[in-house]
């Protein structure tokens, strides 16, 4: 398909950026309530971040700034930085903190380690992001309500509001419930449309029309005028920050290439990895220098810039414009929102983060991910936010180990009827053929030190059951093989040998037979003894048989 004029082009990305900057600016300033922070933050990040990644980014479209997984993470952070809640304080530590994730992601870029964006499995990743997703929601409830509790964990807090029930306010409550009504209704009827932006101009509206603030209604407040000044981090804060900053930066840029590329369209050059960590590093290091808190990309952004037809990032470049425009113009009003209205823009679009579907569909495939999306979810809950990352990140690593400790290993029949036919024995293959004599096994993955031990013990296992004569080992499926598991073999082959088991090798990949080469078993066992797959070796055997019988034969006569 042809690219589209460059006309087209321009007024495709100022109508994109325009509509983006209808549902990002008032959904920015929601996040910055989330992380505890005035919301003109919101405004920062929109503005910064957002137009320096779209002159360094990879990403055609990806639209940048906070998230509601990035605002929670930055928000308890803050909140052990800086407990008294100083608002100087925690625009202080609100820079210290940007600009170490800025920092941690150059670093990271330099390293070139842009593969770390898949250390976290997707099935973790869902059960971390429906943790944050509960803890935000609930975060917000108080606020829909008119209540103020005491936060001390989730568990406990969702205690703390059913107890505070009757307390709530029925005005504030009301003009939750109205922002809801407006917000789905909207969402629904018009998908990606500019919701937030009626929601939180109504909001705005009413506060001034009906007095709201007057009657006990929470507003923003005061927003200062003008563009942002220069903020400068505390190096006094860096080494409490640093912890935080780590989490941060690793799930911007988990989430910066998993929104770049799935909304990759089929002519844009592919996201590339490093060079997204130092788009985002700048981005997030100029964001704090000027009053950002953590930036990355956002899915939910990124597909409204899409949706309203957005070629590149110009449009990311006229919502920048906007958020300026915003805080040039508007901040005056902005200060009539009501704080019920924001919370209800963040529970709308922070429930998305919890997909019971997409545990549901992981429980039908495997129940082990299923186990560490349950395990994601409930670290998030119990140990708290950033607590969770490294909840998250274990339960990866050790479902990794456990993966690549046991790894599968196959008995090997012959499909009834065919003569080439070789496949793993299983229960909806049970008339396969077995030969009398004869066990073909097949390791699956590579062999090394750590589950070595664990293919040896099932392979004996394996010929108790079945008794053979002759055991073939097909490692058709084994990449490579680590020395550990190489010696573990010749042990093996050894002690097959004299219990008046054979072992023969099968299938092996020129790098694996080299290695048997190096090792002296290929000279131990010599041609007659390995082959170029399981179906030669089976052959080999029948023939044995055939001439055993023959033998037999003419013996008795």
């Amino acid at each position: 398909m042809e690219n589209p004029p460059v006309t087209n082009t321009l007024r495709l990305d100022l109508v994109a950026g325009l509509t983006a900057a209808a549902v990002v600016l008032p959904k920015a300033m929601a996040y910055a309530t989330v992380a505890g922070l005035p919301v003109a933050v919101g405004l920062y990040t929109a503005l910064v971040p957002m137009a320096i990644y779209a002159l360094l980014g990879s990403s055609r479209v990806l639209n940048v700034s906070s998230t509601t997984t990035l605002a929670i993470l930055a928000g308890t952070q803050l909140g052990l930085a800086v407990p008294d809640g100083d608002p100087a304080k925690l625009l202080t530590a609100a820079a210290t903190l940007t600009a170490l994730v800025g920092v941690m992601l150059l670093l990271a870029s330099v390293l070139r380690l842009g593969f770390v964006a898949n250390f976290i499995s997707t099935p973790v990743l869902t059960g971390f992001k429906a943790g944050i997703g509960l803890v935000i929601v609930l975060d917000q409830v108080p606020k829909l309500l008119g209540l103020h509790i005491t936060k001390q964990g989730f568990f406990h807090d969702v205690l703390s509001v059913v107890q505070h029930l009757p307390d709530t306010a029925p005005l504030t409550l009301a003009v939750a419930a109205a922002t809801l009504i407006v917000l789905l209704g909207m969402e629904k009827l018009w998908p990606h449309s500019p919701a937030p932006l009626v929601a939180v101009g109504g909001g705005i509206a009413a506060s001034w029309l009906f007095g709201l603030h007057a009657a006990g209604v929470s507003t923003v407040g005061l927003i200062p005028q003008g563009l942002p000044s220069i903020t400068l981090p505390d190096p006094a804060l860096v080494e409490q920050l640093v912890p935080g900053a780590l989490g941060i930066a690793l799930m911007s840029f988990t989430e910066s290439i998993a929104a770049g590329r799935a909304f990759m369209a089929g002519g844009d050059p592919p996201v590339n990895a490093n060079r997204e960590l130092v788009a985002t590093g700048v981005a997030n290091l100029g964001g704090a220098l000027l009053g950002a808190m953590p930036a990355g990309g956002g899915t939910s952004q990124t597909a409204v810039v899409r949706a309203a037809g957005g070629c590149s990032q110009k449009a990311s470049l006229v919502t920048a414009g906007a958020a300026a425009a915003t805080m040039l113009l508007l901040a005056p009003l902005l200060g009539l929102l009501p704080n019920a209205t924001l919370a209800a823009v963040v529970i709308v679009y922070s429930v998305g983060l919890i997909q019971p579907a997409e545990f549901t569909a992981i429980r039908k495939v495997r129940t082990m991910e299923f186990r560490w999306a349950a395990i994601a979810c409930l670290g998030v809950l119990v140990f708290g936010t950033l607590q969770g990352i490294v909840v998250a990140i274990i339960v990866s690593l050790i479902g990794l180990s456990s993966q690549i400790a046991n790894p599968r290993v196959y008995v090997i029949g012959r499909k009834r009827g065919t003569e080439d036919v070789l496949r793993p024995l299983t229960p909806e293959h049970a008339d396969d053929e077995t030969f009398p004599g004869l066990l073909i096994v097949r390791p699956e993955g590579r062999l090394f030190f750590v589950n070595a031990q664990n293919v040896a013990d099932r392979m004996k296992a394996l010929i108790a059951t079945h008794q053979p004569r002759v055991v073939v080992l097909d490692m058709s499926g084994v990449p490579d093989i680590e020395y550990s598991a190489l010696q573990m073999m010749v042990e093996g082959e050894q002690r097959f040998a004299g219990r008046g088991v054979t072992l023969w090798l099968a299938g092996l990949n020129p790098g694996v037979l080299e290695i048997v080469r190096h090792s002296g078993l290929a000279e131990r066992l010599g041609p007659q003894r390995m082959f170029f797959n399981a179906h030669a070796a089976l052959e080999q055997f029948r023939a044995m048989q055939s001439e055993a019988g023959g033998t037999a034969s003419s013996a008795t006569g």
